[in-house]
């Protein structure tokens, strides 16, 4: 990796910069993570800046969405929501004092003229428009010589003509671009109507933003590599320093293509409502494209805030992997301090209706939270709690068809769990020993085999075949919810 260029402008500053054309997609989400990392380690401020000039693309309710997805993730911001769109006349401003400083001019050229045309601006630093290679056309315009006389014209960057436009990016190095390859770009359209001039388009508002929020870093996609040389030329034109540039690798699919809606969900909301752990997620999009530089892969979000440099992103492509995500997801569930997954849990069972508030204080939350710990190593997102575990926090559940059939077929069933709700009913001491010996002494009596019993009671009391041990799932529930199930239990009347 290449050393950071020396940061003269003091304390650190960095922005995230989305646009409300979509929601927070997953590569979006990892940028705004490197961003938050990068400014928590230095000490530094984070700004949250929302890039809605493209009125033709922006949904406004899509911001609340980025906002919502932002806030799940735990990347707050310092300062902002900043929204361009209320930002206009100063990017007027400053396309003008280009225009007096000979660094822009007027072009009365029509948009078709050039590659792509005006529209052929990237809209947002989150996610730019693809494309090769433009081809570069210049324009009488640039000597004062309008193209056509009369019509209303925008504002073009004046490219240099000839040598190369450098910038040393973090990640990949000294970099150059031929001013010849660099289309003279535009800085605000032309006007309509009563305008004077039109919207700003991409290039001009960003690096106007970003020096008048005195951002000191520039962390985004390496898609954006390519508007890097303009922003440069921008920036010095407009007499500020540039900033320090790192553009990380991008996140493809498993089919080492750009990570798009075809590899499954790319909205992180989508993650969320799925049940994914927001800190086992943020581990995960920490690792697509960084490394601490050694093999561990569980880092809580206090490692990744000790140990997030930008030295240690790579050049090489993310793969977005759902299985290691998962992974990721259940390494989380089993091993965090049981205080810290009891909101999560909480939320869920609020959101499938399933919580009760006496589980929030006293000798019932110690209660939801043995449970909790009882239940966490099966689980591997958290409606899983509400669907899979629901017996353990409702009394209405449904029982499994296919575990009726695998162990309540025995005809002897229905006795052996009168038996046992008889003898659980007595037992002086409720406990995992005393509930042990109590259904073990039942089978003894029947003359069966411990196991034939120990499975028809778990199905009859959660009803699945795949529970937390029998007698801590008994303990968890109490001894009168267990010996109300049992008594329920008709096994003969679900056979057909």
């Amino acid at each position: 990796m290449t050393k950071a260029p020396k940061n003269t402008a003091g304390t650190v500053r960095v922005r995230f910069a989305p646009s409300p054309t979509g929601y927070l997609h997953v590569g979006g989400a990892r940028t705004a993570l490197f961003n938050w990392l990068f400014a928590r380690r230095q000490h530094g401020t984070m700004i949250l800046r929302v890039e809605d000039t493209d009125a033709e693309r922006n949904k406004p309710e899509l911001v609340q969405g980025i906002l919502d997805g932002l806030k799940w993730l735990g990347v707050d911001w310092d300062e902002g929501p900043f929204y361009q769109s209320q930002r206009t006349e100063l990017y007027r401003q400053a396309a003008k004092k280009c225009l007096a400083n000979g660094a822009a001019f007027l072009c009365y050229c029509p948009a078709e003229k050039y590659a792509g045309g005006d529209h052929a601006e990237p809209a947002q630093d989150e996610e730019p428009k693809g494309g090769g290679p433009r081809r570069v056309t210049r324009c009488s315009c640039r000597d004062g010589k309008p193209s056509t006389p009369g019509a209303k014209p925008a504002i073009r960057f004046k490219v240099p003509l000839g040598g190369t436009t450098n910038f040393t990016d973090v990640v990949f190095g000294e970099t150059q671009f031929s001013n010849d390859d660099i289309e003279d770009f535009v800085l605000l359209r032309s006007g309509t109507g009563d305008e004077e001039f039109g919207q700003s388009m991409y290039q001009l508002g960003v690096v106007v933003d970003d020096i008048d929020m005195r951002i000191t870093h520039v962390i985004r996609g390496a898609d954006h590599i390519s508007n890097t040389p303009k922003q440069v030329l921008l920036y010095r034109a407009l007499g500020a320093e540039p900033p320090v540039f790192a553009h990380v690798p991008l996140i493809l699919g498993p089919d080492k293509k750009r990570l798009s809606k075809r590899h499954g969900a790319t909205d992180v909301n989508m993650y969320r409502a799925e049940g994914f752990l927001p800190e086992a997620f943020r581990n995960f999009l920490a690792l697509l494209g960084w490394s601490a530089g050694h093999d561990e892969e569980f880092l809580r979000t206090k490692d990744l805030l000790q140990k997030f440099s930008l030295e240690g992103v790579s050049r090489t492509n993310g793969v977005f992997d759902r299985a290691k995500l998962e992974w990721f997801n259940t390494q989380y569930l089993q091993k965090l301090p049981i205080e810290e997954l009891l909101p999560e849990v909480e939320g869920e069972l609020k959101r499938s209706g399933l919580w009760k508030q006496e589980w929030a204080a006293g000798a019932r939350r110690e209660w939801f939270s043995k449970t909790t710990d009882l239940l966490r190593p099966r689980i591997r997102l958290l409606p899983d709690f509400s669907t899979w575990s629901k017996a353990f926090f409702s009394d209405d559940f449904t029982i499994d068809p296919a575990a009726i059939e695998k162990f309540w077929k025995d005809p002897k069933v229905p006795e052996l769990l009168a038996n046992l709700a008889a003898a659980l009913e007595k037992l002086p001491d409720w406990n995992h020993d005393a509930c042990d010996h109590a259904t073990r002494a039942v089978a003894e009596a029947a003359g069966v085999k411990a196991g034939l019993l120990i499975n028809a009671t778990r199905v009859a009391i959660v009803g699945q075949a795949v529970a937390p041990p029998l007698f801590d799932t008994m303990v968890a529930l109490g001894r009168d919810r267990v010996v109300s199930r049992l008594r329920k239990a008709h096994p003969q009347a679900h056979h057909t």
